[in-house]
C-alpha cells in the first residue's frame, strides 16, 4: 500500500523550514491554539485577498505574522488602516481563548506585528494557483479548461520544471464522482532535494464540494 506524505513535511530542515517558529517555552499549549486561531482567520480571509502563506514567528513579548499576498494594497489598505483592522481582529480572537491562571499574564502581554510581503509571479505560487483554479470551477467553467490552462500558465514560468494540477469530486455536476488530473514536465516526488511547492484547495459548487491539488516543481537545492 502506498504511503502519502506532504511534499513539505517531508523536506522540513532538508530544503524547507517551518512555517511557524520561535520561542514557545513552558506554554506550548496556549500558543498552539492561538497559531491556530490565526491560521483559521487567515484561511477565511484567503478568498479575494490573494493569500498565499502565513508565518508566524515567536519571540518573548513579540508575536510576528509574515502575510505572502498577491494583491498586498487589498490587506494594507489606505494609509495602513487594513493592516491595524487586522491587527485588531486577531487580537480580539485571541482574547477569547481561554488561559490556565498560572500562564494568562505571560500570554497576554505581547505586541501583535502585521508584516505584509508581495507575491509578484501568483503562477509560481502552488497555493495561489489552486485557489484560482477552484475559483474558475465555482464559476462552473468545463473543469478540463481550467485544469489545461492553469498548467500551461504555471508552467510557462521561469524556474518551473514542472507541474501536476488534480481536482476530484463531482466534476461537472456528474453523479458518480472522480479524480481527474494532467501534468507536464518533470515531478520527482521521491527526491528529497527536488524543491516542491504544494498546495490544496476547496471548490464549493452547488453539486458537491470539489478538491483542488496542485504540485509545482522548482529544480532541485542542493
Amino acid at each position: 500500500m502506498t504511503h502519502k506524505v506532504h511534499p513539505k513535511s517531508f523536506r522540513i530542515k532538508e530544503t524547507a523550514d517551518w512555517v511557524t517558529r520561535g520561542f514557545y517555552g513552558n506554554n506550548f499549549t496556549e500558543y498552539l491554539k492561538e497559531d491556530l486561531a490565526i491560521r483559521r482567520y487567515f484561511e477565511k480571509k484567503k478568498r479575494g485577498t490573494g493569500i498565499d502563506q502565513v508565518e508566524i514567528e515567536r519571540y518573548p513579548r513579540k508575536v510576528n505574522i509574515i502575510i505572502s499576498s498577491a494583491r498586498p494594497g487589498l490587506l494594507i489598505g489606505r494609509g495602513g488602516e487594513g493592516a491595524e483592522v487586522i491587527k485588531k481582529e486577531i487580537e480580539k480572537i485571541l482574547n477569547k481563548i481561554k488561559y490556565p491562571v498560572t500562564v494568562k499574564r505571560s500570554v497576554t502581554e505581547r505586541e501583535i506585528r502585521i508584516e505584509v510581503n508581495e507575491v509578484k509571479d501568483m503562477w509560481s505560487s502552488a497555493s495561489l494557483s489552486s485557489q484560482w483554479v477552484s475559483q474558475e470551477l465555482e464559476k462552473r467553467m468545463p473543469f478540463r479548461r481550467v485544469i489545461k490552462d492553469a498548467l500551461e500558465k504555471i508552467t510557462s514560468q521561469r524556474g518551473v520544471e514542472g507541474a501536476r494540477v488534480e481536482v476530484a469530486g463531482r466534476l461537472n455536476g456528474a453523479d458518480i464522482a472522480r479524480t481527474e488530473w494532467l501534468k507536464k514536465g518533470k515531478l520527482p516526488r521521491q527526491t528529497i532535494r527536488a524543491v516542491i511547492d504544494y498546495a490544496q484547495a476547496s471548490a464549493y459548487c452547488t453539486y458537491g464540494v470539489i478538491g483542488v491539488k496542485v504540485w509545482i516543481y522548482k529544480g532541485q537545492k542542493f
